[in-house]
């Protein structure tokens, strides 16, 4: 085998003089920190201050989740801690029994009342921390669910435009990806905050009655712990937060070598080696910024932990000179050892859920503010009833600008579209005719202007309820991983007879007659038993899926993109068969297909700058004229 240059993969092509060096755009360093601004002056006061609001969000969602186990781990917590500081309390009577002066057997007798306290206490303590266990164990998956059907609820609401928001985006990916996983991990690291605490607070009353200086010698020996652990988590959580930009690109260039639609490309192209070293570069750069974030968390632990051993010296230290004066008896003396000990632990567990709480807590932050970021994108609520048809719907003035973007894609249009009338909409690339459709289904609310539906102002209906008067058959469908069947009716169910019927009408049916289970085949070949079917064939899906919708208004945006010369023509045969009745909005490249519209519009960017019949705009000479002229002399050439 060949060396392997030093530093570099063996898994990663060598780069040749002439291969482009890949770009990684937003990866480049001093912008991974650009966006932790927020977290720069985060110290232990604010983690603190910030401590009670992380566990009453997580309270609150837990009794949502489930009120009677958020009640029973709370209660049998606390009880667990009772119990603590009452077996400590009970363990002074054992030793001050033990430590009298006399025969052994009757120290022992003395001292049995104790230890039978001690023991009950024991138990006690055991099963009630079983049970809240349990209580807790239970909590989680119902926490999960709540909070990701709290987020898929929000994000499938949301108005359409909210996706085209880079912020958005970013947002979304954090509550994605971590966030809503933190929730059930959250909910469990607030319980066991609150077991620790209640078990610090056991010792630290019963340090408190064997004799105050004990206490705050304590809580010296373990803050510097504390200190650290919040510490790393700051540096971690900041570092992830810088590293969205990155994690993001590393998934998208994976998809892109592991996924079965790019792969022929990739083959195609020859693209492996220029995406492995993509990979490869990005890859690197994360791994330097994350041997860094390990190498200052392991100097902050050590740090800390020095600092703690010195001040458990100094607690028993302290202790031993207590002894020394006689300001304790040695009964006391043993069971403050045991009550330091017992306190410890518990402040070394508060300690360590402290910081999985607050790590995770800022995750679990991104979840809550990206819900609430969501709830303000939803569409508020409508009382006007939507209509279930119309005469005219008309688009008055109608302007619409893309989140992020500097010009509007729709300025100022104006169209109408009678019942019964084949409309189309033509334009070059990038002049809004997508646009405009999808404002027109309810899918865009416009900046400005009006759509109406008669003498109803869409801006007044609920969309969803006037969704379902609207037929979408889009040339960017999506190809549902579900049977043939749900591919066609969506889940609505309206029977087989509807089912085959807007199969005939698109030419679906001799698409399922080809597959083994007919229309109870699933289509997707990542599954068993799964079929593909080619780009023409899913295009019949997708029209007989917006047939099968059998509504009022009929939207067709590029409907015969994916097929051949004659099933473009029988397609759009069916189309005219079809609306008989009904009003289509047609949208497409290929203008023979619109010549026999009753009213076309020219898009030219954003603005409609033509309209009329087909004679009407070839006499005018205009764009469509020109376009048309083009694509009838590319046909006779």
């Amino acid at each position: 085998m060949a060396d392997t240059p030093s530093g570099a993969s063996p898994d990663v092509p060598p780069a040749s003089p002439s291969d482009p060096d890949p770009q990684i755009g937003e990866l480049n360093l001093s912008d991974w920190h650009a966006h932790a601004d927020k977290m720069a002056g985060v110290g232990f006061l604010t983690i603190a201050r910030r401590l009670p609001a992380l566990i009453a969000q997580a309270v609150r969602l837990a009794w949502r989740a489930s009120p009677r186990d958020t009640l029973t781990t709370i209660v049998l917590s606390t009880l667990g801690g009772v119990f603590t500081a009452f077996g400590l309390l009970a363990t002074t009577g054992v030793l001050s029994a033990l430590f009298e002066a006399g025969p052994t057997p009757e120290r022992v007798r003395a001292a049995l009342p104790s230890l039978i306290l001690v023991g009950v206490a024991a138990t006690l303590r055991t099963l009630v921390q079983a049970g809240a266990g349990w209580a807790q164990s239970r909590l989680d998956p119902q926490v999960s669910r709540i909070a990701e059907e709290r987020l898929y609820g929000l994000t499938s609401q949301v108005e359409l435009a909210s996706f085209d928001d880079p912020d958005f985006h970013d947002a979304l990916q954090r509550a994605r990806t971590r966030g809503v996983a933190m929730a059930d991990a959250v909910v469990s690291m607030a319980v066991d905050v609150l077991t620790a605490a209640i078990g610090i607070a056991a010792a630290a009353g019963v340090l408190g009655v064997l004799h105050p200086v004990l206490l705050p010698l304590l809580v010296l020996a373990v803050l510097p712990d504390a200190w650290a652990a919040v510490r790393a988590a700051r540096m971690r959580y900041t570092t992830m937060y810088a590293l969205i930009p990155a994690h993001r690109r590393k998934w998208i260039i994976a998809e892109l070598l592991a996924d079965r639609e790019p792969a022929a490309e990739v083959r195609s192209f020859t693209m492996r080696g220029f995406l492995m070293r993509m990979y490869d570069a990005v890859s690197r750069a994360e791994q330097a910024i994350l041997l860094k974030l390990a190498r200052r968390q392991t100097v902050a632990r050590l740090v800390g932990e020095g600092l703690s051993g010195v001040g458990t010296a100094v607690v028993y230290v302290a202790l031993g000179l207590l002894l020394a004066v006689g300001a304790v008896p040695l009964a006391v003396a043993g069971t403050a050892v045991l009550a330091i000990q017992s306190g410890k632990g518990s402040l070394q567990n508060l300690m360590y859920a402290t910081n999985r709480l607050y790590e995770e807590g800022l995750y679990f932050t991104d979840f809550l503010d990206f819900c609430a970021d969501a709830e303000t994108r939803l569409i508020r609520a409508r009382t006007k009833r939507a209509p279930a048809s119309f005469e005219r719907i008309a688009v008055d003035d109608v302007t619409f600008t893309y989140p992020g973007a500097d010009d509007p894609a729709l300025k100022g249009v104006t169209i109408h579209i009678d019942r019964g009338e084949v409309i189309a909409l033509v334009g070059e690339n990038g002049s809004g005719k997508t646009t405009l459709a999808k404002i027109l289904s309810g899918l865009y609310a416009p900046d400005s202007g009006r759509v109406r539906w008669d003498d109803t102002d869409l801006a007044e209906v609920d969309p969803d309820l006037l969704r379902r008067n609207i037929a979408v058959i889009a040339q960017d469908h999506t190809r549902w991983p579900l049977t043939a069947k749900h591919n066609i009716d969506m889940g609505t169910d309206k029977g087989e007879p509807a089912l085959a019927a807007a199969a005939e009408v698109a030419g679906a049916d001799q698409v399922v007659a080809e597959l083994p289970y007919g229309y109870n085949t699933l289509l997707d070949r990542r599954f068993k038993d799964g079929q593909e079917l080619s780009g023409g064939q899913w295009q019949r899906i997708a029209v007989a899926r917006g047939f099968h919708r059998d509504a009022p208004l009929l939207i067709c945006d590029e409907p015969t993109a994916a097929l051949d010369a004659r099933a473009e023509h029988a397609l759009f045969e069916r189309i005219r068969r079809h609306s008989d009745g009904r009003t289509v909005l047609l949208i497409t490249h290929r203008l023979a297909s619109v010549r026999y519209a009753d009213r076309i519009y020219v898009l030219d960017h954003g603005k409609v700058t033509e309209q009329g019949t087909h004679a009407r705009l070839m006499d005018l000479g205009g764009l469509y004229a020109e376009l048309y002229t083009l694509q009838s002399r590319a046909y006779s050439a």
